[in-house]
């Protein structure tokens, strides 16, 4: 019943939101992983960011996509809650655990074992509008022991300002999605936080928003 719920969702509200009202501007969306295990790693500015990502994908495929998200804040109202695991599809992550990393990305691992796509933000949390925060680590102690499981990093425009952190009003803008190629396997996180931040900046490139600006 969930999956059935998600491809409804997806194919009545998200996918016309996007293409209709948005504008979404792709940008090499060939390079994105198609089967898991898999990472889509993107920057992070709007609760519109999962909605879009998933977007991408066909409805056939879009229960195979798992954003990774706060327990501490999907997880604390009923509704929510039932909504981002049933529809959404979150893996929730119980930040406060973040001392005992590896019991914290358990279920991620289990994702990944099975074969699913998972949405992850590295900066942690939403940003200022169009602006990229810090780039956390867990992502590396994530795949550092998985060979078969590469990161595809995406960069995101537009979003910021059609739905910005802190604010419930929904305000159509253009956006970007710009997707690269998969990054190479990286030996220690600073390393692959330079991969990812490098990335974000070529990507940056292609965005035609952010060149309006």
């Amino acid at each position: 019943m969930s999956r059935v719920l998600k491809i409804l969702f997806f194919a009545l509200l998200v996918k016309p939101l996007v293409l209709v009202i948005i504008g979404l501007n792709s940008r090499f969306r060939h390079k994105l992983p198609t089967s898991g295990p898999a990472v889509i790693a993107a920057n992070h500015n709007s609760h519109l960011d999962t909605l879009v990502l998933i977007s991408l994908y066909p409805l056939a495929k879009i229960h195979r996509l798992r954003p990774v998200a706060a327990a501490d804040y999907f997880l604390s109202k009923n509704f929510l809650a039932w909504f981002s695991l049933n529809i959404i599809g979150i893996i929730p992550i119980d930040r406060k655990n973040s001392n005992n990393r590896d019991e914290m990305l358990n279920a991620c691992h289990d994702a990944l074992d099975q074969g699913d796509i998972l949405i992850l933000f590295p900066e942690g949390t939403r940003g200022e509008p169009e602006k990229t925060s810090e780039l956390k680590k867990g992502i590396y102690h994530l795949i550092k022991d998985r060979n078969d499981t590469k990161i595809t990093p995406v960069m995101i425009h537009g979003l910021g300002r059609s739905l910005p952190r802190g604010e419930a009003l929904f305000v159509p803008f253009n956006c970007d999605v710009v997707v690269g190629d998969a990054l190479p396997k990286s030996t220690t996180a600073d390393e692959l936080i330079n991969q990812l931040s490098n990335a974000y900046e070529d990507l940056k490139s292609h965005c035609i928003t952010l060149n309006r600006d």
